[in-house]
């Protein structure tokens, strides 16, 4: 079905729709995965955006209940420049296609998808318009500049949970008592009781919190300091997330009552709202980082990990103060901040997606940091 794409700055490209008719929006970036397009999809973090997969022929593996990130389709539309029609993988259960259709998200091929990522490195990820329906260039490009910038966007509150949850054997269990109660666990002792506040968090963030011995309670992001308390959790995890940081002041409000109280680990959303707790200032990357294959240096080992990653907006690292910050972390194709701790707190944080899904697991140890600081 043919199908225009307009950015917000006047450019257009000729595509066509795999999903049948319709029309999106939202902000338009690029991924340098080359597998891992369900986990891409599913993943919380891209809540507001349509991605381009720069690795041209998706779909060839089809899709399945296991490789999810969240319990529905986050992005707004999928684009890639060949799509697969017939999978072939033992453990498919149905065609990407069926996938997006099911959930009312657009799929888009015959895109110059080299031509597209050029461009968003050149200009900057930006706004754009997709239709079935408004083929009118001029049309579509107004259409593009008139929707809210990722800028100022609190996405948290759209994705996080509206009710607490255990994770419990690789899948969320609802709660059976009232989380404002340290009686709450049921494994205290015998694991490191752990609050996860969900500000977009990936199941695999999950269960690899639960593979290195953490009963975890999920809490909504708008969940306050003394809830927290009352709970007397051993640690604390702060999750990934879309959207701006600044615009997510409850929580960083509520970071601030609990530092100090007990171990803290962030990672992506969650690396930036304790970095505004502390003091520090976030700004928007141009085109942010997005993909399996992000070259991290760690700055404490001399070692290079190779990370995932999926961010728009960084901490900036001049703004946070040597006497009390140590950088852990920094990525070797820009220098921006991957990575802190704090001198005086027990706080850490990452950028970056140590639990992977998709990538490769090159810092799978710092989930072991956090429960060795708990201890």
């Amino acid at each position: 079905m043919k199908t225009l794409l307009a950015l917000e700055d006047g450019r257009t490209f000729d595509c066509r729709s795999f999903t049948g008719p319709g029309e999106t929006s939202g902000e338009i970036v690029f991924n340098t995965s080359m597998t891992g397009y369900q986990e891409v999809l599913t993943d919380p973090s891209y809540k507001g955006q349509m991605v381009t997969m720069t690795y041209p022929l998706i779909g060839n593996y089809g899709v399945n209940p296991e490789d999810t990130e969240s319990d529905r389709i986050q992005v707004s539309a999928f684009i890639v420049r060949e799509y697969q029609h017939f999978p072939s993988n033992f453990r498919a259960s149905a065609t990407l296609e069926d996938y997006l259709k099911k959930q009312g998200i657009m799929g888009i091929e015959e895109l110059d998808t080299r031509a597209l990522t050029r461009h968003i490195r050149n200009a900057g990820a930006m706004r754009a318009f997709i239709s079935t329906e408004d083929l009118d260039p001029v049309s579509l490009v107004k259409r593009a500049g008139e929707i809210p910038s990722m800028v100022g966007q609190d996405l948290a509150r759209q994705v996080t949970t509206s009710v607490p949850y255990y994770w419990t054997d690789g899948k969320p269990v609802p709660c059976d008592a009232s989380v404002s109660d340290k009686m709450i666990w049921k494994h205290r002792g015998k694991k490191h009781a752990v609050v996860a506040f969900d500000f977009g968090i990936k199941y695999n963030i999950l269960r690899c919190l639960e593979s290195a011995g953490c009963e975890i309670i999920v809490v909504p992001a708008s969940t306050g300091a003394d809830t927290i308390k009352a709970m007397s959790p051993d640690g604390i995890f702060l999750s990934n997330g879309p959207g701006d940081p600044e615009p997510v002041t409850y929580a960083v409000e509520t970071i601030q009552s609990l530092l100090g109280y007990c171990p803290m680990f962030g990672i992506c959303l969650g690396h930036q709202i304790l970095g505004l707790a502390l003091g520090g200032k976030t700004f928007k990357l141009k085109f942010g980082h997005r993909g399996a294959n992000q070259p991290v240096k760690n700055l404490l080992t001399g070692k290079i990990e190779i990370t995932s990653q999926n961010h728009g907006f960084a901490v900036d690292r001049d703004s946070l103060d040597k006497k009390d910050f140590e950088i852990t972390h920094i990525n070797l194709n820009d220098n921006t901040l991957e990575g802190f701790r704090h001198r005086k707190y027990p706080v850490f944080a990452v950028q970056y997606h140590p639990e992977a899904s998709p990538g490769p697991h090159d810092a799978n140890y710092l989930f072991d940091e956090f429960t060795n600081l708990m201890k």
